[in-house]
């Protein structure tokens, strides 16, 4: 084997190793973190821990490590005072609260939060509170992150979504916490689309605007 036919099988390695470390370290395409309910169809493959009804009218919150680089941003303390702020009516359906652990499966797939019948499953997100995907954001995510003190960076075709440990608490309890809320309580929109619409709305409503003492 030559020198040349050496250094040429080197430099394949070497580029096989990068784009093997860079996958690692940024989501897919497809993998801008979603909030929203688990399907029916998603029922059957179990997207959660299932926690059967209790019907004893107080809600119950499971704690779970976050996971090797993640943190979990609130505190069960933080949820339950942000939920009894809310309207009671809106509250009464809620049966848990878990704080998920992040897995290598939801790494490539991530989610901030979820809604699977009166639960609530709250995601880890990065301990250095920098997410970087591969896809440029939606007009709709940039604006959404602007309005809790999140800041989008481009570099190199790489978009990097910033926050601090206050803007993420912000995001999280005014946002993601409130959005899953909207979906255990939207009992007439059956669509998908239209049960996004409302969680987005009743986010807006009881989140954001509730927060900023706009309502």
């Amino acid at each position: 084997m030559t020198s040349h036919v050496r250094h040429q099988q080197h430099q394949r390695a070497l580029r096989g190793d990068m784009h093997r470390t860079r996958a690692l370290s940024i989501r897919p395409t497809v993998a801008h973190r979603q909030r929203g309910s688990a399907t029916q169809s998603a029922a059957f493959s179990a997207p959660e821990t299932w926690h059967e009804p209790r019907n004893d009218g107080e809600i119950h919150f499971v704690r779970q490590t976050a996971g090797t680089g993640f943190i979990h941003p609130v505190t069960i303390e933080d949820v339950r005072q942000r939920i009894a702020d809310l309207p009671a009516q809106f509250t009464r359906q809620i049966e848990v609260v878990q704080f998920s652990s992040m897995t290598r499966k939801r790494s490539l797939f991530p989610l901030y939060g979820m809604q699977w019948g009166p639960n609530v499953y709250l995601y880890p997100i990065e301990e250095s509170l920098h997410e970087t995907y591969y896809r440029p954001p939606t007009p709709q995510q940039i604006i959404e992150a602007r309005m809790y003190g999140g800041v989008w960076e481009q570099k190199s075709g790489v978009w990097t979504l910033r926050w601090t440990l206050e803007t993420i608490r912000d995001f999280y309890l005014n946002n993601v916490l409130v959005h899953e809320i909207g979906h255990v309580n939207d009992v007439r929109n059956t669509n998908s689309a239209a049960r996004e619409r409302y969680a987005n709305w009743f986010a807006t409503e009881y989140g954001y605007r509730m927060s900023r003492g706009r309502i």
